[in-house]
């Protein structure tokens, strides 16, 4: 048994579908925000209306976490970064539209 096999599951999948995405958007932060604070780099995305852009460029990311979970044949963790991915989508999709 390789030592990865013990995370091929669904929970673990889901979990990094879920974290990675928000540790993109700290780095994307890091790099773009200029001396701004967290609020005011938020509130500048808000009044740009690129928050559904925003989004999709730190969800895009999970697609690596999921191309490793495959190489490795970790199915079910894939699984769940790929079922994570779609909340993250129909998210996209209900702020894009109703908000």
């Amino acid at each position: 048994m390789k030592f990865y096999e013990k995370y091929d599951k669904v929970l673990a999948g889901t979990i990094s579908g879920l974290v990675f995405p928000f540790i993109v958007g700290i780095i994307i932060y890091l790099f773009s925000s200029g001396h701004q604070s967290l609020h005011a780099y938020l509130v500048r995305i808000a009044d740009s209306n690129i928050i559904t852009h925003a989004i999709t460029l730190c969800v895009f990311p999970n697609i690596l976490i999921f191309m490793i979970f495959n190489q490795l044949d970790m199915l079910r963790a894939a699984r769940g970064v790929l079922g994570m991915t779609i909340v993250w989508a129909v998210i996209v999709f209900g702020v894009k539209f109703l908000g």
